[in-house]
């Protein structure tokens, strides 16, 4: 990895550098931009500001993605130094290109939070008949956490062990894994996605398309509310749409939350994923089939299993570091409508640095530990931004706020903490569109809808991309369950209209086996590794062009005094009809 100092090519609009000892994060009420060249980061260097247009263009993004992905940043880690110099220079970069403060005067929106360190020397998590059975290998065999955060010492003994199929509990499916089960002082088993993903029956929940009930964090948080002591999820590559490095990746390290008010105390003591080769053994060993079960727990009607013979016993020794995380908010006022906004959001973070840059042992020469977060979510952070800079020259009629949000890595949290400590209030926001993980390709003939299906504002991405000669192209991989895994989500849930969009797979050149090869590279060899790393030949035509029809969607919204609403019989429907009529009295 290139690590860029402030005299470096990027940095060449500096005529000298003169790092500071100051560290510390600027005030938010101080001018963030002093003489539009540079911001300091963390260890006293000075990152540049760009020289940009009003234009979206493939340089203006190629120098932020460059820029947000250097190792300077040390993976935008939220609450470390380094990663919160990334939210200080992407607020100055709104500064610098005519936005204003959207938080009552001030760039941020402070996120209190909690980084959580699972010590793997003294932590474990047993599952046998025998009790002298040892403890899987962390890391290869099962990942381990706690979110309870006041207690640095956890565990528990002898607990039964429950196979809960999918760990569901979704009346207007007329489903219920727990029926009839006390799960009080349990653990329990739980495979991920959901039934209709497994049985690819179109009338069993959402058929392959995978609902809220699929996500791992409705699993946890499900067990949590039944009582259980221990969840664990049993990972498989194709429902979970990743590999097993990924779960261990992201589930090793310091593990950002909220701040609960409780403390967590409500969630279960211990929660985690094993791998399906540790899953096959535990059921043999319990004298099941594990594919047979897999198959019943499909079947409306499943029961949960108790698995004989198995306990499980579990210790979690950790450190508890609270820290704050920051998301970034700047606006541009509308001409005529200033109290009706539409929002764009990405997400800055990223999954940090996997190395301690105090210990005397580390250095940027040693093995690549930093997770740079190249495409995720430099190139949305980046977008973000291009589009800011062409709707201030817009002059639109209504309010745009531009969100760079915080602690999406950690489950959508700074999205999370905004929309429920709302900076605008949700009846304002007109529509949203929401920008992450943009593969660098080259141009295609289409454009995907992530959850394609929920509401008016595919309409409108239909007409902008119908005058380009382009179509819109339903997510192809609705199994994936997407929908669920980035910001907007957040958003959908108070019920503003969100659009995610991304780049199609139909390529100019290559058509989709060149499209479906590029993502399927990134996933298996770049996605939540070190190596997501900004490369200088990067083709950024497509991307350009994604983002110039996004930034076409918002300002045609911007301009109007339309309010595009979700589909009839959308999820979401009902909960912004209500916000409306309640906000209409």
């Amino acid at each position: 990895m290139k690590r860029l100092l402030a005299c470096s090519a990027l940095g060449a609009i500096l005529a000298a550098c003169s790092p500071s000892s100051e560290t510390d994060a600027p005030e938010a009420e101080a001018p963030i931009v002093e003489d539009t060249a540079a911001v300091e980061t963390g260890d006293g260097l000075l990152m540049p500001l760009p020289t940009t247009s009003p234009e979206i263009t493939e340089d203006d993004l190629r120098v932020r993605i460059a820029t947000l992905a250097d190792d300077t940043f040390e993976g935008r880690g939220p609450g470390s130094v380094a990663g919160e110099a990334a939210a200080d220079w992407i607020a100055a970069e709104m500064e610098r290109i005519g936005l204003v403060p959207a938080n009552d005067g001030s760039w941020y929106q402070t996120v209190e939070m909690v980084n959580q360190t699972v010590d793997e020397e003294q932590s474990s998590l047993t599952i046998s008949s025998s009790a002298d059975a040892a403890p899987f290998e962390i890391g290869s065999d099962a990942v381990i956490w706690s979110k309870r955060q006041r207690e640095m010492d956890i565990s528990f003994e002898d607990s039964e062990v429950v196979f809960v199929g999918y760990g569901a509990v979704a009346p207007e499916y007329g489903w219920n894994d727990y029926e009839g089960l006390d799960v009080e002082g349990k653990t329990v088993i739980i495979l991920v996605n959901d039934p209709g993903f497994a049985t690819q029956d179109p009338d069993l929940f959402n058929g392959n398309a995978m609902t809220y009930y699929g996500r791992w964090t409705y699993k946890f948080e499900e067990a949590a509310r039944q009582g259980a002591t221990a969840a664990i999820i049993v990972h498989q590559t194709e429902p979970a749409a990743y590999g097993w490095d990924v779960v261990a990746n992201s589930w090793t390290g310091a593990q950002a939350d909220l701040v609960y008010a409780d403390g967590g105390e409500s969630r279960a003591m211990m929660e985690g994923w094993i791998t399906e080769d540790v899953a096959r053994a535990l059921f043999a060993e319990a004298g099941l089939s594990f594919d047979d079960l897999y198959a019943a727990a499909a079947e409306p009607g499943f029961s949960y299993v108790d698995l004989g013979d198995l306990t499980a016993s579990g210790r979690i020794v950790q450190t508890v570091e609270y820290a704050e995380s920051r998301n970034v908010l700047g606006m541009i006022e509308g001409t005529e409508a200033p109290d009706e906004f539409v929002l764009f959001t990405a997400h800055w973070d990223h999954l940090g640095n996997a190395a301690d840059p105090n210990d005397p042992n580390f250095s940027f020469a040693s093995e690549d530990t930093i997770y740079n977060g190249a495409v995720d979510n430099a190139t949305g952070s980046a977008g973000l931004l291009d589009i800011a800079e062409a709707m201030v020259a817009e002059a639109p009629r209504r309010s745009v706020l531009f969100a760079a949000v915080t602690l999406e890595e950690s489950g959508l949290l700074g999205s999370a903490y905004m929309a429920e400590n709302e900076v605008i209030d949700s009846h304002q926001i007109v529509a949203g569109i929401n920008m992450d993980g943009m593969l660098p390709t080259g141009p295609t003939h289409d454009m995907v809808v992530v959850g394609y299906g929920a509401s008016e504002l595919e309409d409108i991405l239909t007409d902008v991309l119908e005058a380009d000669g382009r179509v819109v192209r339903p997510d192809p991989l609705p199994q994936n369950g997407y929908f669920y895994r980035s910001d907007h989500v957040s958003y959908a849930k108070i019920g503003i209209p969100m659009l995610y969009a991304d780049g199609g797979d139909d390529m100019v050149e290559g058509g989709r086996p060149a499209g479906t090869a590029a993502a399927a590279e990134y996933t298996a060899l770049r996605y939540h590794k070190p190596q997501d790393e900004y490369n200088p030949n990067w083709d950024l035509s497509g991307m350009q062009q994604n983002i110039s029809a996004l930034y076409e969607v918002g300002r045609r919204i911007a301009q109007s005094d339309e309010w595009p609403t979700w589909y009839e019989g959308n999820e979401f429907e009902a909960i912004r009809q209500e916000d409306l009529a309640a906000n209409a009295q």
